[in-house]
């Protein structure tokens, strides 16, 4: 099921007006606050009736229906539970009003790990816990397209690694589209499967987040101090000195403990600043993971630094040097490098699970 759109809409001193087909899978819409994201979700949802719009939903044209035959769910910042509902209440509040039968509860409770919530009231719930729960009702509103406005911004870091895992089972177990905002790199780094990236209003970049990621003409699109890329890799054993040992295209990484049994894929996520580059393999260093790549693009920011995109056999990841070491290294499409990465530049929170949550 894809979502396409075209939205037109002018407010006092801001004009949106983009459009994309979003493939199956999270696309997130990235940007800085301001720019549009939230208001082309609230179009989608129906909670904004834009100036001109079409919206598609698997070919079902959505732009002229009440939000309550749209067939969307929304999971707002703030997790907005009724208070005098415990869970399971607020759980099947929706499919209620819809007047639909709540079907999968036992499946989407399991899923978000809620089993135990069930008989709580919100005000005894974590901001994670919250937010879960939130996920909860609004798959079991029955939706086929699932809003999510940037719902990890209120919670702290412990809280967000929490749910992380959770949304990650959401986009890789139930199949349903997910229209995600977010302005943190990182979290669309771990999450997302297509990347829209709003500037004032407009469409400044759209595509796999694979390609986006590691494509250094778009790191000023995305934020130069956090550029960097994903790499997918399986875990191939957890060692006895606390060390996880992950195949990639590019060989071997040694990595901090990872969550998941062996077999498992994962995702990592490489910052451009932490990769180091060599013309001949190092020999002598601390830093475990040694990669051999071929640079395929080189692009020289205004300051002193240059972006170097890197094949490690078909996935890419991206480092930042400085021109004088591009120089030094003479550096070019085609040149045979290692990248060297120390593996405690990786947390645990760049470190996703391709399939959901896992026990490690």
């Amino acid at each position: 099921m894809s979502l396409s759109l075209r939205i037109d809409h002018r407010f006092p001193g801001f004009h949106l007006d983009l459009g994309f087909t979003a493939p199956p899978g999270l696309t997130c819409l990235f940007g800085r606050s301001g720019s549009g994201k939230t208001t082309v979700i609230n179009a989608v949802a129906g909670l904004l009736r834009p100036d001109h719009a079409e919206i598609l939903l698997d070919g079902v044209a959505l732009q002229h229906l009440p939000p309550h035959r749209r067939r969307v769910g929304y999971v707002f910042q703030d997790a907005r539970l009724f208070p005098h509902m415990t869970v399971e209440r607020n759980l099947t509040y929706a499919a209620r009003v819809r007047r639909r039968q709540a079907d999968g509860f036992d499946r989407i409770v399991d899923l978000l790990g809620i089993g135990a919530l069930l008989s709580r009231r919100p005000a005894t719930l974590s901001g994670g816990e919250k937010q879960r729960v939130a996920i909860g009702r609004a798959l079991l509103s029955d939706p086929q397209l699932l809003l999510m406005d940037e719902p990890l911004a209120a919670l702290d870091e412990a809280r967000k690694t929490e749910v992380l895992p959770y949304i990650e089972a959401l986009r890789d177990q139930t199949g349903l589209p997910i229209l995600y905002v977010s302005h943190s790199l990182p979290e669309v780094a771990r999450l997302a499967t297509t990347i829209a990236v709003i500037e004032g209003g407009r469409l400044a970049a759209f595509g796999p987040a694979a390609d986006l990621l590691s494509d250094p003409a778009k790191a000023p699109l995305l934020g130069l101090r956090d550029a960097g890329a994903i790499l997918t890799a399986r875990i191939a054993a957890h060692e006895a000195d606390g060390l996880t040992r992950l195949d990639t295209v590019g060989g071997p990484v040694w990595l901090p403990r990872c969550a998941g049994a062996p077999g498992q894929s994962v995702r990592i996520r490489i910052t451009a600043q932490d990769v180091i580059l060599s013309r001949n393999r190092p020999e002598g260093l601390s830093a475990l993971n040694i990669l051999r790549a071929t640079v395929t693009e080189l692009l020289e920011g205004q300051g002193p630094g240059t972006l170097v995109r890197l094949d490690l056999g078909g996935q890419h990841i991206l480092a930042r040097v400085t021109r004088r070491s591009a120089l030094a290294l003479d550096l070019a499409p085609g040149a045979a490098v290692h990248a060297i990465l120390k593996s405690v530049a990786v947390s645990q929170g760049d470190v996703g699970t391709l399939g959901g949550p896992t026990q490690g």
